[in-house]
């Protein structure tokens, strides 16, 4: 079984991690909410308190698949401090486990060198810091082991690349009917 992490930090945006956590459970993928604070409690950029599984220090690495960082502000600067955390996603670079990020959190990956010559997208107005990469306005970028994604609004299809990733297209497309998941055919994205 595929088992993904996800990273909370105080001032995190709630939809973007509760999303993925959401729709990766209904698609049968172990996920983990890992808080980053040293409180299983971790309170969003909008005032909404999330209870952790596990703290950072106490999460066995070797057996994830992706970590996933959810966007919001100040919740990437603090994702981006957390040095264990740091240490893992150049693991997980390093070896190309996967790595996902949805709104200002790609700008963590595109920091730390990892977005160099990948096509990522971020939330608008951030493309500056995803250093070398090969900016795009898709709603989600996938490229190689790397998934990113513009903001809350693409929070669904965002969780469903992340399906896709681990079940293949038929259970994403069948989860996605199944939550009556209706994309717009062309998003005035800008």
């Amino acid at each position: 079984m595929s088992k993904v992490l996800i990273f909370m930090a105080e001032g995190h945006e709630e939809i973007e991690a509760l999303t993925v956590v959401d729709i990766l459970r209904r698609a049968q993928i172990e996920i983990e909410m890992i808080s980053v604070t040293g409180n299983k409690n971790v309170t969003g950029s909008h005032g909404i308190t999330t209870h952790c599984d596990r703290l950072i220090e106490n999460t066995n690495f070797e057996n994830a698949d992706m970590i996933v960082l959810p966007g919001g502000m100040p919740g990437t600067l603090n994702l981006e401090k957390c040095e264990p955390l740091m240490d893992q996603v150049h693991g997980f670079n390093a070896a190309k486990k996967g790595l996902a990020a949805i709104c200002a959190a790609p700008t963590v990956f595109g920091r730390a060198g990892i977005l160099k010559g990948k096509k990522a997208t971020c939330y608008p107005g951030m493309e500056k810091d995803l250093l070398e990469a090969d900016f795009s306005t898709d709603v989600v970028c996938h490229d190689g082991h790397v998934i990113t994604s513009r903001g809350m609004g693409t929070a669904i299809p965002f969780a469903l690349e992340i399906v896709k990733t681990f079940k293949g297209e038929e259970i994403a497309q069948k989860l996605a009917e199944s939550i009556v998941y209706a994309p717009l055919e062309k998003p005035n994205l800008v």
